[in-house]
């Protein structure tokens, strides 16, 4: 049975937020200026942050979505497999490594978070206005991953991957443009 009888078993986010479409606007529009805005993070770094702790609270709809972004920004399935394996030996950047690691502490232990968590951040060559970005991209991805685990969103893109061309799609298509495709935003 649905959590939502209103709502199709193992529905899509698209399914939820035409249900609901009242708050819709503006939180595409915060993932637009988040994600895809001016920034001291690249798109790749951005979408590996909200794989990243997507992978963390286990939520299979955004880890896969967010791993297929990543991807089509350049950053291989292997590597993000790794780093959800063990972070510290993953082949991946050592800068972003500290940022990693202060967002994985503010995801599961946020009291325990210390200057010496930011310090290491800066010391990889990050400035404050980075470490608020993936404070921010960590919020986010909190509040939508209960989102869609509260609405019983469970579709897996591991099991239904998107084809080649909706993978290059997602390189230019913003998420209010997402919204204009389910005909919420106009």
């Amino acid at each position: 049975m649905a959590l939502f009888p209103g709502l199709p078993n193992n529905p899509h986010l698209g399914q939820v937020f035409q249900k609901f479409p009242q708050h819709v606007r503006p939180l595409l529009e915060y993932h637009d200026m988040l994600l895809r805005g001016e920034g001291p993070l690249t798109v790749a770094e951005r979408e590996l942050i909200a794989t990243y702790i997507s992978g963390l609270n286990a939520c299979t709809f955004c880890f896969g979505a967010h791993k297929i972004y990543a991807r089509v920004f350049g950053v291989a399935d292997d590597v993000i497999d790794a780093m959800m394996e063990d972070l510290d030996n993953a082949p991946i950047d050592e800068k972003l490594k500290p940022l990693l690691k202060y967002v994985g502490k503010l995801n599961n232990l946020p009291p325990k978070l210390t200057s010496a968590d930011a310090e290491a951040v800066y010391k990889a060559g990050w400035s404050e206005r980075a470490l608020y970005d993936a404070v921010q991209i960590c919020a986010l991805f909190n509040f939508m991953n209960r989102l869609i685990e509260g609405t019983g969103v469970s579709f897996d893109y591991a099991e239904n991957p998107p084809s080649k061309k909706e993978m290059e799609a997602r390189r230019t298509r913003s998420y209010t443009d997402f919204g204009r495709q389910l005909g919420i935003i106009e």
